[in-house]
């Protein structure tokens, strides 16, 4: 029995088992349940897993928004493939509500006004539902898992044709109410009667009024929300417009208009001299906004259509930027940084020839490397750079050049040349010859050097080059020779002419001149009749009177010497005074007791950089540093003691210590130490000599400064022969420029050509934008030291320097770009600067990413998109920039639209109609008012021009 009643239980387990296995659960019966199954555990998934967990596991930012994330799965359902996609905010409210005029929403927010939403859409070529059961079944499928989650998202479906955007959408709004959502496009044939707010207003009442119902007449209250869009011509396509005006008048149009000949935007910015830069500002878009308000009738609608655009409640102004700002392959191929990339490849050729005659000499055609395309501008391109740098000046008249106009306080610290002088325009020039090629390069410099040499052999003013003053030893050496030898060609020209005049004179000479002199014994009575005139220009005049005291030109070492000594009364000096310019203060001579005299001085002579190298390089040979460097400096320390005995006969080798050295003029102490006043009474009297002595190296036997002061004639600086021979200087300097190796001028160009496209850029106008002038102060910061090696003269062809460099004109490019960003804005927002700054402090901030100094990643904004609010004194700025269309211009079209600006019609109009009633979420039918909510039953939004119209229509119903 327990045997049969085993098997009896065996047998009925198995009978349950297959029982079990044969189980059909009919709600999952057809493919169709299946899918809504996979979507509602798809969208539990999401639910739970809320925002913060979805970022966690990819969701990803969309471009255009700071808030909007999007995660999507993909389905399958009759052998289609679907892909569905959830967008939720990071920062989640309740109400499920949006701002209407939110400028990042997605597009289903801004017609629909949704939050979170879903998208479900074929997975094919066009990406929408072209069949109308399809769309609804997809629809209905979302629908049913959705109310399965007791959730309220509302899903879409994109229907019809792509162009159209055409949706239709569902969401449940709890137990009673559903709202659905339908979208769709006209591209063409607007009715005239929807060009017009009073045909909206009408469309909008007729979808909840009775049809038999006269709306026109009828008052139904709509809340009502605008956008209108207007959008400037663009500035290039404005100076085509009135070209084509000018040309018309020619023809016979109105005489008025020929003031249309419009120039160029930058026509005053400093880089016009060069190029024509393209405006990086194409134009702007001003939105205005007008708040919601209440509306009951079509004839308000008229009367808003036929509203100022400046009665609206708020401006917001977007920048139109040019596309070449961000795109590297469409920079500006005409700057000074695309031209300076051509001069750097130069740079790396000039190493393969040894003078700038290879380049080309017919005889020898250089380096085999020179390809065809490094074309030779032809004589008269040259003609007219040369005719700029020279003659031009030549007939305006010598001007002496500012070379601190524009410059930046870090310039310097570029071993180039100055912006405005010679050798920094031949290197500008040369940026625009044959596309800056070494070939083109070497012709404009030998031609240049002619002129260089014609300019000496005929004694013609060097333009844009000092001819006096110092050598400025921090610029480059090429700069410094064109210095010094304007400088000896001016004194050459005052030499030649001194010496026409004194032949001239020679023969009408007064033979009574010295009856008339009113200086008596003290005076000069030699002046030369020859041309004396030492380096500087300054000509030896006679001695002045004693009691003048020193009414002359004095030397500026003397002007602090201290009067510690009383005037006494002179003594005749058996000699003649030659070469004095005045006394010294109260200064006496120590042996004859009279008045010291300063004597003119030839000036030191000038030297270039190279110079000064090769005379610390003998005195480092020669050894004793004190002795030698003095024996260096004997030929100027002798002219100063033979002029100071020329001006002093009596004088003994202490008054000249006394005057040119004081400080090798010991005073005794006790003499310090008594009063001033009581020491000049002492000195006058009883006390003179006054107690001091030479120090101890000026008293040393054998000093090298007494035996040349024993050595020194007593000649004035006219008679003396002069320190600096300009003749012999100026064919050194010509040699030099003649025989300069390539490399070597291609070097001192590179630096040149920087430092002055630089300062170039730094005189133009940007207004107070701080952030340009720090990005112009770290470019000099940054090319100062990639500038450096080249100063050293140790570069080799292919060296890594080259490569800096290329990198520095790329950081140039963008400094360049972000400049003319900074002047055009300036040039808009005259009357405005805080516009200004604004839009270019946002823009500065979109390209930095893109000016080397930060790395850009995946999260790098491609486009701009910030946007500034109009204050209420800023709109007439803004609106003039919408110039009143002329009856010529071809884009103007018979306007359609009200709300005109300035004779303009918006580009895009966009509206929201709504109704808002107090319903209750709930079955039951009297219900206590504190469960009442106000819902949005209608809502409509509509965006178009006179030529296409979109309407997205939103209704809740009572199911």
């Amino acid at each position: 029995m327990a045997s049969s009643s085993k098997v009896e239980s065996d047998s009925e387990d198995e009978a349950l088992d297959e029982e079990v296995e044969h189980f059909d659960d009919f709600t999952l019966a057809s493919s169709w349940e299946r899918f809504i199954s996979e979507i509602e555990a798809v969208c539990r998934q999401w639910m739970s897993d809320g925002p913060k967990n979805l970022l966690e596991k990819g969701a990803v930012l969309l471009e255009f928004s700071k808030n909007l994330y999007k995660v999507k799965f993909e389905l399958k359902y009759a052998l289609k493939s679907y892909l569905m996609e959830y967008y939720f905010e990071k920062s989640n409210t309740d109400d499920g509500k949006v701002s209407d005029w939110n400028f990042n929403l997605h597009d289903l927010q801004l017609c629909f006004g949704v939050k979170d939403f879903l998208v479900i859409a074929p997975q094919s070529a066009s990406g929408v539902v072209l069949d109308a059961p399809e769309s609804s079944k997809l629809l209905s499928a979302v629908a049913i898992a959705l109310s399965n989650c007791s959730s309220l998202l509302p899903a879409f479906v994109p229907v019809h044709d792509p162009s159209r955007k055409a949706y239709i959408g569902i969401q449940n709004r709890g137990t009673v109410f559903t709202r659905r959502f339908e979208s769709d496009h006209i591209g063409s044939q607007v009715p005239v009667k929807l060009m017009h707010l009073e045909g909206l207003y009408e469309l909008f009442v007729s979808k909840f009024a009775y049809s038999t119902l006269d709306i026109s007449v009828h008052l139904f209250k709509v809340h009502f929300t605008m956008k209108l869009t207007y959008r400037t011509l663009s500035f290039d396509d404005d100076n085509d417009v009135q070209e084509t005006d000018a040309e018309m008048t020619e023809s016979g149009g109105n005489p008025a208009s020929d003031i249309y000949s419009k120039a160029q935007w930058d026509d005053d910015c400093p880089w016009s001299e060069w190029y024509s830069a393209e405006d990086p500002v194409k134009g702007f878009e001003v939105i205005a906004i007008w708040s919601e308000k209440m509306v009951e009738s079509s004839s308000e609608m008229a009367e808003l259509e036929n509203a100022s655009p400046h009665e609206a409640e708020k401006w917001i102004l977007f920048p139109i930027f040019s596309e070449n700002l961000t795109d590297g392959s469409k920079g500006n191929q005409n700057g000074f940084a695309s031209q300076l990339h051509f001069l750097v490849d130069a740079l790396d050729m000039s190493f393969e020839a040894q003078f700038m005659e290879d380049f080309v000499s017919v005889e020898n055609q250089g380096p085999d490397n020179l390809t065809t395309s490094m074309v030779i501008p032809p004589p008269t391109v040259i003609d007219r750079m040369l005719k700029e740098l020279f003659h031009e000046v030549l007939r305006a008249g010598v001007q002496e050049p500012n070379f601190a106009k524009g410059e930046h306080k870090n310039s310097r610290a570029i071993k180039g040349a100055p912006l405005e002088s010679l050798f920094a325009q031949f290197c500008l020039h040369s940026l625009w010859v044959g596309n800056c090629n070494i070939r083109a390069i070497a012709v404009l410099w030998i031609e240049f050097v002619r002129e260089v040499r014609w300019c000496w052999e005929e004694s013609q003013p060097l333009p844009k080059m000092p001819a006096n003053g110092s050598i400025d030893l921090s610029t480059c050496l090429i700069n410094q020779k064109l210095q010094m030898l304007a400088i000896c060609i001016e004194s050459k020209r005052e030499l030649n002419e001194d010496y026409q005049d004194c032949i001239g004179s020679m023969d009408q000479a007064s033979p009574h001149k010295k009856e008339d002199d009113p200086f008596g014994e003290d005076s000069d009575s030699s002046i030369m009749l020859t041309p004396g005139e030492n380096f500087d220009g300054k000509r030896d005049s006679p001695s002045k009177p004693d009691d003048l005291h020193g009414s002359g030109t004095t030397v500026s070492k003397f002007s602090s010497e201290p009067e510690h000594m009383v005037l006494a009364d002179p003594k005749p000096s058996d000699c003649i005074r030659r070469g004095s310019a005045g006394v010294v203060g109260s200064m006496m001579l120590l042996k004859s007791h009279q008045r010291m005299h300063a004597p003119f001085t030839q000036d030191a002579p000038l030297m270039t950089e190279d110079m000064h190298e090769e005379r610390l390089r003998a005195v480092e040979a020669l050894g004793d540093s004190f002795n030698f460097s003095a024996q260096l400096e004997k030929e100027i320390l002798s002219t100063d003691m033979s002029a100071f005995k020329a001006a002093n006969p009596d004088a003994i080798f202490e008054d000249f210590i006394r005057w040119h050295s004081p400080g090798d003029w010991e005073i005794d102490d006790t003499q310090e130490k008594r009063p001033i006043k009581r020491l000049a009474m002492e000195d006058s009297n009883n006390d003179w000599p006054p107690r001091g002595r030479l120090s101890r190296r000026m008293s040393e036997h054998g000093n090298l400064w007494r035996k040349i002061w024993n050595d020194a004639p007593a000649l004035p600086a006219s008679e003396q022969k002069p320190l600096l021979d300009p003749n012999r200087e100026g064919e050194k300097i010509l040699h030099y420029l003649e025989t300069l190796r390539p490399h070597l001028l291609l070097e001192q160009m590179v630096c040149t050509a920087f430092r002055a496209s630089a300062d170039a850029l730094n005189q133009t106008s940007y207004g107070g934008l701080k952030q340009m002038a720090t990005k112009m102060e770290q470019l000099y910061l940054t090319m100062a030291p990639s500038l450096r090696p080249l100063q050293a003269n140790r570069l080799s062809s292919g060296s890594e320097i080259i490569d800096d460099l290329r990198r520095l004109c790329g950081v140039l490019e963008h400094v360049e770009k972000l400049l003319t960003v900074a002047a055009s804005l300036h040039r808009k927002f005259l009357q405005a600067p805080r516009l200004s700054e604004a839009i270019f402090s946002d823009y500065y901030i979109f390209f930095l990413p893109r000016m080397g100094t930060a790395s850009v990643g995946d999260n790098a904004q491609m486009d701009f998109d910030k946007k500034q609010q109009v204050r209420i004194h800023e709109r007439p700025v803004v609106s003039n920039m919408f110039t009143l269309p002329t009856a010529n211009q071809s884009w103007r079209k018979v306007l359609s639209m009200g709300n005109l600006l300035n004779g303009h019609e918006p580009v895009l109009r966009e509206i929201i109609f709504s109704i808002r009633d107090r319903v209750s979420d709930h079955y039951a039918a009297h219900v206590p008012s504190v469960y009442q909510q106000e819902i949005e039953t209608y809502r409509m939004y509509t965006c178009g021009t006179s030529n296409d119209l979109r309407v997205a229509l939103s209704v809740v119903s009572c199911d």
